[in-house]
């Protein structure tokens, strides 16, 4: 199931850049304009990260802050254009887990978020196939083969840790270069083809029946059926 995440933040064009990039990584958002709404979401939904703008009206943010955290110990990242010192260590007394200053790009908030995640969440760092045969060391960038290391290159890696870091989402080719390689990676989507042939190559038993990387035809790519006793 995708995590849940809660973004509060009142400036459109920076909420809408935070929700693009968290659900091309395989988040489910809900976004609150103010401190109110972002009360309300609270209390009606399980999340399991919160993104906090401070600078917000009705409640401010450090308000909203403090409340989650007499009700909650689920993580916040602060986002604020404040600068100073003394600011980002109360955020910190205060409960916050990271501090993201402004302008920041949506590929650091999604590595930030992931950091968290993995800290709060570390079993999954560690996703096996339904088979026990396979696993993603999602902590260490390695995969594992029948207890042998697999061999790949970055851009193999990149690809089969952003389909297990997801493993119910498919993914279309071009989600897969935007979130394995950036935005400002410059590829055809066909050659995420060739990359999954190559991965198919090293970890399949038989690449042309797969089942470490399932093809959905139409759309794109997903990460095959993994053991759930672990999520």
């Amino acid at each position: 199931m995708s995590k849940h995440i809660l973004i509060v933040e009142d400036e459109h064009g920076i909420a809408n850049m935070e929700k693009i990039y968290l659900e091309k990584a395989g988040f489910k958002t809900s976004l609150a304009n103010d401190g109110n709404e972002a009360i309300n979401l609270f209390y009606n939904n399980n999340f399991d990260l919160v993104v906090l703008d401070l600078m917000i009206p009705k409640l401010s943010g450090e308000q909203v802050l403090s409340i989650i955290r007499e009700n909650s110990n689920i993580p916040i990242i602060i986002v604020t254009a404040k600068v100073n010192e003394n600011d980002i260590i109360e955020g910190f007394k205060s409960g916050a887990d990271d501090y993201l200053k402004k302008p920041f790009s949506g590929n650091e908030l999604v590595e930030r978020v992931k950091a968290i995640l993995r800290r709060v969440n570390p079993n999954e760092d560690f996703i096996k196939s339904r088979d026990g045969r396979l696993i993603v060391d999602l902590s260490n960038s390695r995969v594992l083969k029948d207890d042998k290391e697999i061999s790949l290159t970055k851009n193999e890696l990149s690809i089969i840790e952003t389909l297990y870091a997801n493993p119910h989402k498919t993914f279309t080719r071009n989600e897969i270069i935007e979130i394995s390689f950036g935005f400002d990676y410059e590829a055809f989507d066909r050659a995420v083809d060739t990359h999954i042939k190559n991965i198919r190559q090293k970890i399949e038993d038989n690449p042309k029946t797969p089942k470490y990387i399932r093809t959905t035809y139409g759309l794109g790519y997903k990460a095959g059926e993994i053991d759930e006793t672990q999520f």
